[in-house]
């Protein structure tokens, strides 16, 4: 028995499905470890394959090439004084399983399976795996040690009964997303776990985007007394080494990092960013394109994305119409210049006119109305789309939540493009970002600092100029009401009446409900993009598109 331990965390980004890669990362972290003279290595949950690895999963194939890598890193720690704790997937018989294997000196020596398999929200674990038993402590270094996998933390069985059979230490390896305040609902999870079992609890999250996901790291450990001991950098990659020895009955650090956590208004800006940036790297392009309106959104969406890849990889083109207003084509030139970017005007007006006039005999006598206007957006969307085929570039689309909600976009319009880093933030959230980037720079900001987004463009009034003098409130509540309607019926599943308790007008409620559920059939086909609440259109809020469901609380 041990009265010291190392303990290294590896919070890293792995790339779902890169074997080669992840296994590249793990050999890079064992190495690390080996040199810190750590005693022990934890990873990140199915660091292997990547945290969530969908339907890869009914690959034959993939699987026996995730057992090879698995057993490839194994094999490394041969000679070394690691015990290395490899969160990945391990088949037993024909059972599959989210599993932890502990190895040491080549070989594995514990193999502990996932108990409570999440199946909800982003989560379905259950169509893939089989849940494990309650799982019993290993021994490491003398040193008995209780490993819950994640999930397993959000119940009480696995930690009791671990501590029940003696664990002195628990080891947690996550694959936990962002979405608003979960740092801290983290936090007071395993604060309840160290003061309840009087055991420390050590939370290794991983650290990167994932599609629609974004992991932020922020990995951390509480020790008995409710003492946070060690702290990891949130939305960076990071590698934690701690000394921890034991203190009469209980175990703690004597040496750990505590880094500071980003603000509740920092948090989703690292996070949009980080998410977008590894969506493009991941999916092998290197530079952006985006239309660039002179309004708030594509603004802050060009702000995102000079944060992400410098300037020099940014390409913002100002589309304009007959309606494009003097003001926007000053404001858009003027935020290109101050983040940097290439900037081009493409004006529209001959191919949207042109169209318009093959257009004049099938449309007939009939006025003019959205189909019109949603030329002028459709001729930006090819026209952009032909610039990111010809130069490489992934298109950006600037959707908020607010519009996407209410179908207040064009599909096959301006909702073109790869990856859309505003997807999950209402319009009100997306001005109050605007504001918060113009006054601090992200620590791991690749643009410029300062205001980068002119204050003109903050103050105006919405518009997607399609007809003369239009504006958003000509067809939509003023922002900060649809926003509280949209969060109530989307984010709190609240009915119509409980909404309308709130103080909205029952027709307008009613209306933004049925917006709403038209609408779907757009989210259906729209860009990908982070998820930044609890509750995001795309892949934790599976409506039918046909729907005839009726809430009748509101007359």
């Amino acid at each position: 028995m041990t009265d010291q331990l190392r303990i290294a965390l590896a919070q890293l980004n792995p790339k779902v499905g890169d074997l080669p890669g992840n296994l590249a990362l793990a050999r890079k972290a064992l190495a690390d470890a080996v040199s810190a003279k750590a005693n022990i290595l934890m990873l990140s949950e199915l660091f292997l394959t990547g945290y969530f690895p969908d339907d890869l999963l009914f690959k034959p194939q993939f699987l026996a090439d995730a057992k090879a890598a698995a057993e490839a890193l194994i094999a490394d720690t041969a000679g070394t004084d690691v015990t290395l704790i490899l969160p990945t997937i391990w088949q037993e018989n024909s059972a599959l399983h989210n599993a932890v294997l502990v190895a040491e000196n080549g070989a594995i020596t514990a193999k502990r399976y996932k108990r409570e398999l999440p199946n909800n929200d982003v989560f379905y674990e259950k169509r893939y795996f089989t849940a494990g038993p309650l799982p019993h402590p290993v021994t490491i270094k003398g040193v008995s040690v209780g490993i819950p996998i994640c999930e397993d933390i959000w119940h009480p069985w696995a930690c009791e009964h671990l501590v029940r059979e003696g664990a002195e230490i628990l080891l947690c390896p996550n694959g936990s997303p962002y979405w608003t305040n979960k740092q801290h609902v983290r936090k007071e999870l395993v604060r309840k776990h160290a003061i309840e079992h009087d055991v420390p609890l050590i939370y290794l999250n991983q650290v990167g985007g994932q599609d629609e996901l974004v992991f932020d790291g922020a990995s951390f450990a509480i020790a008995p007394g409710d003492k946070l001991v060690l702290q990891a950098k949130s939305f960076e990659t990071d590698f934690l080494v701690s000394d921890w020895h034991r203190e009469g009955e209980s175990w703690t650090s004597i040496n750990g990092r505590l880094e500071e956590l980003p603000s509740i208004d920092e948090a989703p800006w690292r996070a949009a960013v980080l998410g977008l940036r590894d969506y493009v790297h991941k999916n092998g392009f290197n530079h952006v394109v985006l239309g660039l309106s002179g309004g708030i959104d594509s603004a802050v969406v060009a702000a995102m994305a000079v944060d992400a890849f410098g300037p020099e990889k940014v390409h913002c083109i100002m589309l304009p119409y007959r309606y494009t207003s003097e003001e926007s084509l000053r404001d858009a030139k003027d935020c290109a210049t101050r983040l940097g970017v290439r900037y081009d005007v493409v004006a529209i007006g001959d191919p949207v006119d042109n169209a318009l006039r093959e257009l004049a005999p099938v449309f007939g006598d009939r006025p003019l109305d959205i189909a019109e206007e949603n030329i002028q957006s459709r001729m930006r969307g090819t026209i952009l789309m032909a610039v990111s085929n010809k130069l490489g570039s992934m298109l950006l689309t600037t959707g908020n939540k607010s519009e996407m909600g209410v179908g207040y976009a064009t599909i096959y319009g301006d909702m073109n493009g790869g990856y859309n880093p505003l997807k999950d933030m209402f319009k009100m959230e997306v001005y109050a970002l605007a504001d918060w980037r113009n006054k601090h720079t992200p620590g791991d900001s690749l643009g410029p600092s300062g205001q980068v987004i002119p204050q003109s463009i903050i103050d105006k009034a919405p518009s997607a100029e399609l007809r003369p003098d239009q504006t958003d409130q000509d067809s939509l509540p003023p922002y900060p009401v649809l926003d509280d309607i949209l969060r109530s019926i989307v984010e709190e599943e609240m009915s119509l009446g409980e909404v309308v308790a709130r103080g909205h007008e029952p027709a307008l409620v009613k209306r933004i409900e049925r917006l709403l559920n038209i609408a779907e059939y757009k989210r259906r086909q729209s860009a990908p993009g982070p998820k930044l609440t609890a509750r995001a259109f795309g892949l934790g809020r599976k409506y039918p598109i046909t729907n005839g469901y009726k809430d009748q609380t509101v007359g």
